[in-house]
């Protein structure tokens, strides 16, 4: 996916957040530790730095959610992550997010931290971002 339909899926998928530009999605693809896994409909965006992953973005169309295409992308993100020397990763995910905080502890991630007041609302206010991790195989 070019920075610019990145930029696009994640306009449709993060409606009550500012979703990332396709600027902001080429400087972080310009990065030697960045990786993206996609699929037609899904894509995880993150980084490896040394033995540790971290995800960034993951959005799927809308349209396609609980179809198997966020799951899918993020097992190829685990795949190459642990291809290019992961052996952990690591997330952040606003605490009011239930639906995916029920994805990632569905894919074997467990709570290990938190960050208070991370995320910005649009009215004003900030949510906190519970850090989530697992293990690669």
């Amino acid at each position: 996916m070019t920075p610019e339909a990145l930029a696009a899926l994640t306009h449709r998928a993060y409606r009550h957040l500012t979703p990332w530009s396709a600027a902001q999605f080429s400087q972080s693809l310009s990065n030697p530790h960045s990786l993206l896994a996609t699929t037609e409909h899904a894509f995880v965006l993150g980084q490896i730095i040394v033995d540790e992953a971290e995800i960034l973005a993951l959005a799927t169309d809308p349209d396609r959610q609980r179809t198997g295409e966020a799951s899918r992308a993020l097992t190829a993100f685990h795949t190459q992550a642990a291809a290019r020397g992961a052996t952990r990763v690591f997330l952040e995910v606003a605490a009011a997010n239930d639906a995916a905080r029920a994805f990632y502890s569905g894919q074997g991630y467990t709570r290990v931290g938190l960050r208070r007041a991370y995320y910005p609302r649009p009215d004003g206010t900030r949510d906190d971002a519970v850090i989530m991790s697992r293990s690669l195989p």
